[in-house]
């Protein structure tokens, strides 16, 4: 559809669905922008999407927020980073006998609909002895622990004494020998 305005030099095209096929082949350079001759300048105007951010073509001028702002990390990445955490820890004390293990987080265990079911209480974490290629892995339940905390410092206890407890149960010690601070709040 092309109206004109007095002005013999200005003129609008406005996409149309029954445009036809010489019409399309004009709108090809720019499917979203309208094109007219204003006193030998060309106009272009886009659509809402495209020009409510980025008005005068900058953009965004960075993130939103800083790597060092505590909101910059996702539940999920702060929660790797706790059992991250007390696996270093674990390691500082105890060296060469955790070499090889993996400490891994899933988001809920495995069968936990029939385990709900039955009225059994979820694992939080689990213990799977090593394979022929493959070390041991030590895995913690992110959904099951964050459900049984109110607190981040009663989350990051809970991961700790969680990561020492199949820690133990891999090395078949007592979780009190394997950390002095084992149960303990710190």
């Amino acid at each position: 559809m092309q109206s004109s305005n007095h002005d013999p030099a200005f003129t609008v095209r406005l996409a149309d669905q029954a445009a036809s096929p010489q019409d399309a082949s004009l709108q090809d350079s720019s499917a979203t922008s309208a094109r007219g001759k204003t006193k030998g300048k060309t106009v272009v105007s886009k659509g809402f999407r495209q020009r409510r951010r980025n008005r005068h073509g900058r953009g965004l001028r960075g993130e939103l927020m800083l790597p060092t702002l505590p909101g910059y990390r996702t539940r999920s990445e702060r929660f790797d980073e706790l059992v991250l955490d007390s696996a270093q820890r674990l390691h500082d004390i105890w060296g060469k006998p955790l070499d090889g293990v993996r400490f891994a987080v899933d988001e809920i265990p495995p069968g936990l609909e029939q385990l709900v079911a039955d009225s059994a209480p979820a694992p939080m974490g689990s213990y799977e002895p090593a394979a022929e290629d493959e070390g041991p892995v030590i895995t913690v339940y992110r959904r099951v622990v964050e459900q049984a905390c109110t607190s981040r410092e009663e989350l990051q206890d809970l991961v700790h004494d969680v990561v020492v407890e199949h820690t133990a149960e891999m090395l078949g010690v007592a979780p009190e020998t394997l950390d002095p601070v084992y149960r303990r709040r710190y």
